[in-house]
């Protein structure tokens, strides 16, 4: 008995360590930019995560660009007649450079994946060219002095489906990507986490979904998104939370929502992504104009940064 308190007191301290670290990565960090692709353009995780932020800081004054971009890969691939034919997957290479030089991020958190394997078998070919585009996006990150945070993709939820499960492969990029954690990489494993709780609630309804299509998260997936991101960055209480909407009312996460849109049609119309169809518009020093009329609302009653 005491040999087994003795292994759990050093597997909390262990938690506790990494919850500390990882928590550290915020100390000294204005503006952070989230890349990914339609998921993250989407945006109510990252809007969850600005919420928990605006929550946990209130004396902090983050800015948190969501540059995502639907159809958006790291690996550079794309199947052919991607769109009907009329558009190739965009490649997150095409534009970084660009939406590092107009943003100067402190910190990026990049959640790819689920479109990197182009919904096809596990390949090698494939793989290496999704460790490769993550490795080039860690480089850049180097060369602007970012700190970065990679998330393992949204699980694929084929709906029980015999045969080929998609899903497999992103649990093979995900694994992968945990394993970089021994190389000094910050890791929220999503995928894992997000595929635990799926399969408790499928287990008493095995209709259970948050993804309809198998791959867009509703509003409960993008939560559990939220929630990984929030447990890693050193707040496992509040990632127990049923919503954002315990922290903060529906017109603060309102205002919340309409500074993310800000930011995100300003980045766009500045760096020009190549995929049709995405909002663009403003500058982002008109954004930063627009968000600050927001402020009262989103930390009303706060202290400001002395």
């Amino acid at each position: 008995m005491i040999r087994i308190l003795s292994f759990l007191s050093v597997v909390l301290l262990f938690v506790i360590s990494v919850a500390s670290a990882s928590e550290k990565l915020l100390e000294g960090k204005k503006t952070i930019l989230i890349l990914g692709d339609s998921i993250t353009q989407a945006g109510d995780y990252v809007m969850n995560f600005d919420a928990w932020l605006v929550k946990k800081y209130p004396a902090r004054r983050f800015v948190v660009i969501n540059a995502g971009v639907g159809s958006e890969t790291v690996s550079g691939l794309s199947e052919e007649n991607h769109a009907g034919g009329r558009f190739p997957r965009p490649d997150l290479h095409e534009r970084l450079d660009r939406v590092l030089a107009k943003t100067k991020p402190d910190l990026i958190i990049a959640c790819y994946g689920m479109n990197c394997g182009i919904y096809k078998e596990l390949d090698e070919e494939r793989s290496a060219r999704f460790r490769d585009g993550l490795i080039r996006l860690r480089a850049a990150a180097k060369t602007c002095n970012a700190e970065i945070v990679h998330v393992t993709p949204p699980i694929f939820d084929n709906h029980g489906k015999p045969g080929f499960d998609y899903d497999s492969v992103l649990s093979a990029y995900s694994e992968w990507m945990v394993k970089q954690r021994d190389k000094g990489w910050h890791v929220v494993d999503l995928h894992s986490e997000m595929r635990a709780k799926i399969e408790q609630a499928k287990a008493s309804d095995p209709k259970f979904t948050v993804q309809k299509d198998g791959v867009h998260p509703d509003g409960a997936g993008h939560w559990m998104m939220a929630q990984s991101l929030i447990s890693f960055f050193g707040d496992p209480t509040s990632a127990r939370l049923a919503s954002a909407n315990e922290w903060l009312d529906s017109a603060r996460l309102a205002a919340i929502k309409q500074r993310m849109q800000l930011y995100q049609k300003a980045i766009h119309a500045e760096t020009k992504p190549l995929r049709p169809g995405i909002p663009q518009g403003g500058t982002l020093e008109l954004a930063a104009t627009e968000a600050k009329k927001l402020e009262d609302l989103i930390h009303i009653g706060e202290q400001k940064n002395p």
